[in-house]
């Protein structure tokens, strides 16, 4: 008896484990490289977004959104890096280097509003030198509006008020990154 209250046990947690909402990439790992690092502020890296790909959203999904975030930065606030929403739910990957808005590589519908660079778009990771790891926190939203009503000079804080209020599921990717002195 208890053999088998043990394989229905884990033939359950196999099952719901396959159903879960997931985010994966397929050009970062759990470092930072110098194609995400931010080109400025002493950093000389390429500033480009990671390949991202999400799948088994809420069937409820009417829209997902994209956040990168530092909690690390020394701001007393953490610093916003990357906001993307309004993105269809036909959409389940974007391509590398999405985040450059000179590149045109996502629908005219999405919307990526400022971030705490005063810019719109990515800006990758650019901790002080010295300052040690920071966490750079990626998360795709599975959203229940089919768009926030927010534009593009939206600030960060208010577009995650609204992703908050909206949100029916999130998965995330950690990554981390220095600069030595």
């Amino acid at each position: 008896m208890k053999q088998l209250t043990l394989i229905l046990l884990l033939a359950t947690a196999s099952l719901v484990g396959q159903n879960t909402f997931t985010l994966t990439s397929s050009d970062l790992g759990g470092q930072v490289t110098k194609n995400q690092e931010f080109s400025g502020f002493g950093c000389s890296g390429n500033n480009e977004s990671p390949q991202l790909s999400w799948k088994n959203a809420p069937m409820e999904t009417k829209s997902f959104a994209i956040t990168m975030y530092d909690p690390d930065a020394p701001t007393g606030s953490g610093w916003w890096h990357w906001l993307v929403f309004d993105i269809p739910t036909s959409i389940n990957s974007i391509p590398n280097n999405a985040g450059n808005i000179n590149l045109n590589l996502l629908p005219k519908e999405v919307i990526q509003s400022i971030t705490d660079y005063g810019t719109q778009g990515y800006g990758g990771p650019c901790p002080p030198e010295g300052h040690g790891f920071h966490q750079y926190i990626i998360t795709v939203y599975a959203l229940n509006k089919e768009t926030l009503k927010l534009n593009a000079k939206t600030n960060p804080a208010v577009v995650g008020y609204y992703l908050n209020s909206s949100t029916l599921a999130k998965a995330s990717i950690v990554a981390y990154y220095k600069r030595d002195k």
